[in-house]
């Protein structure tokens, strides 16, 4: 099984959603998205994965999102996306991805990656 973790090891939900993946034998591939950002086309995808639109990965209680003020519409999926890639900080966490399923997860709270790693 392929799995790959947006992960923020500083985050206590994505340390434990990343403990869980572990727990289940399963050696994931992680992407500290904080220092290897996602590109637009990928948070697109991710989104397309989880069934939502983008605007629903933005984490509207961080600083970088309530100050900006290059904020596109947030109806615009193309653009928002662009936008996270320059603002990493603002993308939820973690996102778990099956490759397998082309199927993703917000671990939050964690035990939402066993929908994933359970099948």
């Amino acid at each position: 099984m392929t799995i790959t973790i947006y992960h923020n090891p500083r985050c206590s939900k994505s340390r434990k959603t990343l403990e869980l993946i572990d727990a289940a034998g399963i050696s994931p591939t992680i992407v500290e998205y904080l220092r290897e950002p996602p590109d637009a086309a990928t948070i697109q995808n991710l989104a397309g994965m989880l069934g939502v639109p983008v605007a629903d990965l933005l984490r509207r209680g961080e600083a970088e999102f309530k100050e900006a003020t290059d904020l596109p519409d947030l109806a615009d999926d193309a653009a928002l996306a662009a936008w996270i890639a320059r603002n990493p900080k603002v993308l939820q966490r973690p996102i778990v991805v099956s490759e397998a399923q082309q199927q993703a997860v917000i671990g939050r709270p964690p035990e939402n990656v066993t929908r994933l790693i359970s099948s």
